[in-house]
């Protein structure tokens, strides 16, 4: 019983903790404190001044966030999950994984248009970027994208080696994408955080919706499954 019961809160409490980091964030950067502009500024200027000494790594940055790691790079994976799962007939889980793309990329061009953050800019830029700044498009969806994907591994049983390689690539694309747009310069540190903390916080609430709507179909299979993340 209190498994039933204690398990499914776990996606509910991360959920909640990644809402408020990111309603903090939020206002300070709506707000423009100035020791968090500071901090923005001050990693931006380094990582240009970086970026203009070391090209080489400058294109193979380039790559990985215009191709590797781009926001419909990240969208067609997912796209290709989701044909997947309805062929092989779970469709619930490819109306989450789709639903929940659409619905993470509504929100986070929603929020770009409120905020109306600039990019930084430089008298060199080392490559050029569209829309409002934040939250970082890039970091967020591949937060999406990868978070999904890593649960899904999971309710399917994977293990092992298996699931410590998808772990690992998650995590190196995830934190990757961000640091590439921080490179490239079109985006403040802020910027990147906010999408990754937006982006865990989609796949949290994704996880609590999926929950209860399995928990009302067999209560017994979501008590034992249904808060694997």
């Amino acid at each position: 019983m209190s498994r039933l019961h204690s398990r499914p809160s776990r996606p509910a409490a991360l959920a909640g903790l990644f809402g408020a980091l990111a309603a903090v964030l939020l206002v300070l950067v709506v707000f423009a404190w100035p020791p968090l502009r500071s901090f923005d500024t001050g990693i931006a200027r380094t990582l240009h001044r970086w970026a203009h000494s070391f090209d080489g790594v400058t294109q193979v940055n380039r790559v990985l966030s215009d191709w590797v790691w781009d926001p419909w790079t990240m969208r067609a994976l997912c796209a290709v999950v989701v044909v997947g799962l309805w062929v092989r007939g779970a469709r619930r889980f490819a109306v989450l994984l789709a639903v929940t793309c659409t619905v993470g990329t509504l929100a986070q061009q929603a929020l770009k248009s409120l905020v109306d953050k600039d990019r930084p800019q430089w008298q060199q830029p080392l490559d050029s970027a569209h829309y409002a700044a934040f939250p970082s498009g890039h970091a967020m969806t591949a937060t999406v994208a990868c978070g999904l994907l890593l649960w899904l591994l999971r309710r399917y049983g994977v293990t092992g080696a298996v699931w410590g390689a998808a772990v690992a690539l998650a995590s190196v694309s995830v934190i990757g994408v961000g640091l590439t747009r921080l490179w490239l310069g079109v985006h403040w540190p802020t910027d990147v955080l906010g999408g990754w903390l937006l982006g865990m916080l989609t796949v949290a609430v994704a996880v609590c919706v999926h929950q209860r709507v399995e928990a009302r179909v067999d209560p017994t299979v979501a008590g034992d499954r249904g808060s694997s993340v």
